[in-house]
């Protein structure tokens, strides 16, 4: 028997339509199309899954989609302020060279905004903390590391520029 669940994606209001034992993230790639969200070990242990779920980072693979029942879900597809704009956490990701086979990409992204959300200047330490529950097969986190770094300090300057 499917449930009907209301929940708030990337800013839309929608209505799943879902098993109880359906998990949020194969109700976003699938019932949804949001396949930016990776389906990588199942079991809450890579982080590929990594959405906000009411402005906290969440494991989807481990979020019953009922469990969703009038959440705000952000994505990796939300991320970006316009379909044409990419956040500033994705332009340096590029530009860092923290993505190469790109597959943990999207966790990282939305855990590392869930990062500079509650902590706007964090160190080093702070962001390696912050992604340890991201595994990346590929770049050995420094140049994430370093991408994360350099939006922390974009975003300051973008904060100071709108001071009054």
């Amino acid at each position: 028997m499917k449930h009907s669940v209301p929940v708030t994606i990337n800013g839309e209001a929608q209505e799943l339509s879902v098993e109880p034992y359906r998990s949020l993230l194969d109700a976003l790639r699938n019932e949804m199309g949001l396949t930016g969200t990776k389906k990588g070990c199942d079991v809450g242990d890579c982080g590929a899954c990594t959405v906000l779920m009411n402005g906290k980072p969440v494991n989807s693979c481990l979020v019953l989609a009922v469990e969703a029942k009038d959440a705000d879900i952000v994505t990796i597809e939300g991320i970006q302020s316009a379909p044409d704009r990419l956040h500033p956490l994705q332009e340096n990701m590029m530009k860092y060279g923290g993505s190469q086979c790109g597959f943990c990409t999207p966790g990282i992204i939305v855990m590392a905004k869930a990062l500079l959300d509650e902590h706007p200047d964090p160190t080093e330490e702070e962001i390696r903390f912050g992604i340890a529950g991201n595994i990346c097969r590929c770049t050995g986190y420094t140049k994430i590391v370093e991408a994360i770094q350099a939006t922390a300090r974009e975003l300051a300057v973008s904060r100071k520029d709108l001071a009054p």
